[in-house]
């Protein structure tokens, strides 16, 4: 690694035109004043940072669920997956991760498998970090069929900042873990809904990296 590497990482596309429209913005801010138009320049330098996408270290061993966002683990708790994925009503394991406006906004895929269901449902924008964004927020959710045979889903949730969800996956697509699947501009968070028996390995407030830190192992349920 090099140091330039360390400290600038590359920039999804998904970004551009919004440090584009941060840039011209700090432009005519300059037009204004000195002080507005640094202001500005901090401004742009952090939606850059937020469209961030590093390269991540994805762990090789089967049966390894990683965590889909960089944030802090902030519920585990029993829940049904949503209803418009079409799984079983069995409650789940659900882990949830918190994504503040600072973290890289880029997810990726849990585990490898088929994504075989996408349902987007729009909805409201309630602080992340609370049980009811669960329900109620604008969400997208993926249902995706490990080579097992068994289906874990992971769910975008808008945020009170995130006001746009983007997916880069089709249902049919197979992916790998760690695998970009889509992200959620501007503060949010992920939800894991683990499958039946598998319990997860982290706790509440825990630090998350997307596509490296390891949440559940699937068999940790059938070896121990």
């Amino acid at each position: 690694m090099n140091m330039l590497g360390t400290f600038i990482k590359p920039m999804h596309p998904e970004g551009r035109r919004f440090v584009a429209i941060f840039a011209a913005g700090t432009v005519g801010l300059f037009l204004v004043s000195d002080v507005l138009g640094w202001i500005g320049v901090i401004l742009t330098i952090w939606c850059y940072y937020f469209f961030r996408d590093p390269e991540r270290v994805t762990p090789d061993r089967d049966g390894l669920i990683v965590s889909p966002a960089d944030g802090i683990v902030s519920l585990i708790e029993k829940a049904v997956p949503p209803t418009e994925l079409g799984m079983a009503d069995t409650p789940l394991t659900r882990v949830s991760v918190f994504m503040s406006v600072f973290n890289c906004h880029v997810n990726r895929a849990p585990i490898s498998g088929e994504i075989t269901s996408i349902a987007y449902r729009p909805g409201k924008f309630f602080n992340a970090s609370l049980d009811k964004a669960s329900v109620h927020n604008e969400r997208n959710s993926l249902c995706i069929r490990m080579q097992d045979g068994r289906d874990l889903a992971v769910v975008q949730i808008a945020g009170l900042v995130a006001r746009r969800i983007v997916s880069f996956v089709e249902p049919g697509a197979v992916m790998k873990t760690g695998e970009r699947f889509g992200l959620i501009r501007f503060g949010s968070r992920l939800d894991v809904y683990l499958p039946e028996g598998v319990d997860p390995l982290v706790s509440i407030g825990q630090t998350m990296i997307a596509g490296e830190t390891v949440i559940a192992e699937l068999n940790a349920a059938t070896t121990g």
